[in-house]
């Protein structure tokens, strides 16, 4: 049985809209590959493909039409960085040698044109222009070979036109002559068309650099080199070789390599690039460290537990990248569109020259000439290709920035549509560092089943396990051997020991073991229920041992952010486990709309489903395992970042720090977002809209205005990068 794989590769060559859409057809096309996403701006594909497939193969597909992908680099994103910075110094280089031929082109072929033997200085003047442009034509023929086409195959086609009649009428003007015609040439039109392309190109990658700046920003806090202790001596070891295991000292003032635990020594962590908090973090023996947080004054060695793509920057930087490459729905309609843009314009260039022939005959060839040549250039796909994902980069860019991870550009365009949010209580709208306050025991002799609680909570992740072991750990408990362990989800744990069943959780398991609460224990269960106290119940078989009260504080955090989006007409709801007189409470103090208490996974998912019937839009945020149904079933899922990882892995959205609001400013960002994009699309289109049917002519028979195609090239130059420059402007928004 073969597996998937889905990896991101580099891709070099892309140009244009066109072109992301012809790599994905190339790899699509080819047996076992399931899906392919280019993302233009990043000029990366996201390939999922079946384990019978290699990446040779793919990588010979995507050659065969011109492109190529980066496989086997130790750190392709620096290699593909590295290529990028060559292929824009190779492009400066030829834009400016372009002009210095171009420009005394346009001079001559604009004011001396009746200069004798002007036509052959403007011709040995343009062949240079055409070999600094030469890879528009390599790739147009490579593209002709696929039977395929892109915005390389307009500029090659408009050009060599014009270049073409050009030299015709250079070197057999009697033919036109003879007709009592003029033998005009165009050498001015295809060389400035390049040059401008050229120089379009060359401001768009420039910019498109900057929208991945939150990439490199990422990639720059996982330091080069690592020492390593090996037999007692320390030795300086490249990230890529370290293994799970190995021991790193770590000296003050670097950034820490891999995630691990200390094994000796103590310091304090600059943590802030994970939870957004400035005061360091005090470490010592056996606290777990990250990578890419910064050692401050201390020395430590620490054992390395996850390294290179495993530890938690390395997902957070894939997970931004991956999200980078995801399309929202409206770039689906995009694609389309630019699926079948060239063959059109190709086809409106024609009918433009018939339509001026037929209505003016051979006098107006020279203008039948001029305003195809002009549809060819001014109809560029790039701005419509780059409207989308430059602005989607911009924004999950400054998401991550934000401490807001967004997996899903789905998610960034469906946030601005939430109109119901469920939160999880636990860890969610409290601070999810629940503390024992009361111990309610059945008879005085069952503490001594404490060290089986304590053995049994320590194997459990539920957040209030912590506070249990915490709490019989400060009294010495030690722990108990027990035989088996089973989580029983949404109710609670089951142990067994010496051929006994032990269990601890919600009220639910009461109801399994077919357990009533005496009068006395059921009035002080009422009473911490009313403290707004979670209650884990503890028992051996059909007999309540005890009922632990756990009391979790609602975050600070919390009241300001539900205050915020019930400003913004939000209703907001609330989940829990908890019995309905502590989920009561803590929905009457932060004022929300609705809650549903003792709540299984399964309740969870019903009860967003519930909501959606109702016509709701609905986002759910939690941080547990148990929340992974309603978070998977929910229209926008949210995840807090010192949850589970199986919380993480089914949201689109991760709040890293687990602040409550960054929720408001996640939502403000999809807006943001979403009007850019609406914003990229709208000049996309008008520009095409406005530019073809002027470069055709159709203001000629009343003001007499005729598009020259060399400011055909300018506008279209100047389209492409005035897309990412407006995506820009997101960067100096505040959320």
């Amino acid at each position: 049985m073969s597996h998937i794989i889905k990896k991101t590769y580099p891709v070099t060559g892309m140009h244009c809209a066109v072109c992301a859409r012809n790599v994905e057809k190339a790899l699509s096309r080819q047996e076992g590959v399931l899906e392919a996403n280019v993302n233009l701006a990043a000029n990366t594909v996201a390939v999922s493909y079946e384990d019978t497939q290699t990446p040779q193969s793919l990588r010979d597909a995507v050659r065969s039409i011109g492109f190529d992908l980066i496989i086997d680099a130790e750190n392709p994103e620096k290699e593909l960085e590295e290529m990028e910075n060559e292929r824009y110094r190779k492009m400066k280089n030829k834009t400016i040698g372009a002009w210095s031929f171009a420009l005394p082109v346009a001079v001559l072929g604009m004011f001396f044109m009746h200069l004798q033997g002007v036509s052959y200085i403007l011709l040995l003047l343009s062949l240079p222009v055409f070999y600094f442009g030469n890879h528009f034509y390599v790739s147009a023929w490579k593209q002709l070979k696929q039977k395929s086409s892109n915005m390389d195959t307009l500029v090659a086609l408009s050009t060599s036109i014009a270049f073409l009649f050009s030299l015709f009428n250079t070197f057999f003007p009697e033919f036109w002559t003879e007709r009592g015609l003029e033998p005009h040439v165009y050498y001015e039109a295809s060389t400035m068309i390049i040059a401008f392309v050229l120089t379009g190109k060359l401001m768009e990658e420039r910019a498109k650099g900057k929208t991945s700046s939150a990439i490199r920003k990422l990639m720059g806090l996982q330091p080069q080199t690592a020492h390593v202790l090996r037999n007692g001596k320390e030795e300086e070891t490249a990230i890529a070789l370290l293994r799970q295991g190995d021991l790193i000292s770590v000296h003050p003032g670097e950034r820490i390599p891999v995630d691990g635990y200390v094994t000796d020594g103590n310091s304090f962590i600059d943590e802030s690039m994970i939870s957004g908090e400035p005061i360091p973090v005090e470490k010592k023996k056996g606290d777990k460290v990250l990578a890419g947080t910064i050692n401050q004054t201390g020395a430590f060695v620490l054992c390395a537990e996850k390294v290179g793509s495993a530890t938690v920057l390395a997902q957070i930087i894939r997970m931004v990248q991956e999200a980078q490459g995801s399309k929202a729905p409206v770039q689906r309609m995009v694609d389309k569109v630019t699926g079948i843009f060239v063959p059109t314009v190709i086809t409106l260039s024609i009918l433009t020259f018939m339509i001026w022939m037929l209505i003016g005959g051979g006098g107006y060839f020279s203008h039948a000439l001029l305003s195809a040549v002009s549809v060819l250039v001014i109809a560029c796909p790039c701005a419509l290709g780059l409207a989308t994902p430059t602005a989607l980069m911009v924004g999950i860019g400054k998401g991550a920035d934000a401490h807001i991870l967004i997996k899903d550009a789905v998610a960034l365009e469906e946030m601005r549509r939430v109109d119901t949010i469920v939160f999880d209580k636990t860890g969610t709208l409290t601070e999810g560092r629940p503390q024992v306050t009361g111990w309610l025991w059945n008879r005085p002799g069952d503490t001594d089943y404490k060290n089986v609680l304590y053995a049994a909570e320590l194997k459990s992740e539920h957040p209030l396990a912590t506070a249990i072991t915490q709490a019989l750990e400060k009294e010495g408990i030690a722990e108990a051997h027990i035989d088996s362990f089973e989580n029983i989800v949404g109710e609670g744990i089951k142990v067994s020991k010496a051929h006994e069943i032990f269990w601890a959780g919600s009220r639910r398991m009461l109801k399994r073991y077919n357990i009533q609460l005496s009068e006395s224990m059921a009035d002080m269960v009422k009473a911490y229920e009313h403290e707004a106290k979670s209650l884990v119940y503890f028992g051996k078989g059909e007999e309540l041992l005890a009922v632990v009260a756990i009391s979790d504080s609602i975050k600070e955090a919390s009241y300001e952010a539900v205050k915020i989006l019930h400003a913004r007409n939000k209703y907001l709801c609330m989940l829990t486990g908890d019995g309905h007189l502590a989920a009561q409470s803590i929905a009457g103090q932060l004022n929300l709309d609705l809650f549903k208490a003792e709540a299984l996974p399964q309740d969870k998912e019903d009860f967003i489903v519930s909501l959606q019937r109702e016509g709701r839009i609905v986002a759910m945020v939690g941080d547990g395992i148990n929340d992974s149904q309603a978070l998977a079933r929910a229209d926008v899922s949210i995840a807090m970042g010192k949850g589970t990882d199986i919380a993480m892995d089914v949201a689109m959205i991760t709040l890293i720090n687990s602040d409550l609001l960054l929720l408001p400013k996640a939502f403000k960002l999809s807006k943001m977002t979403v009007r850019l994009i609406r914003e990229n699309l709208f000049w996309a289109f008008v520009y095409n809209i406005i530019g073809i049917p002027v470069a055709a002519g159709v203001l000629f028979p009343a003001f007499g205005i005729l598009l020259n195609p060399m400011f055909a090239s300018a506008a279209m130059a100047f389209s492409s990068v005035s897309v990412v420059l407006n995506s820009l402007r997101l960067n100096w928004k505040r959320l």
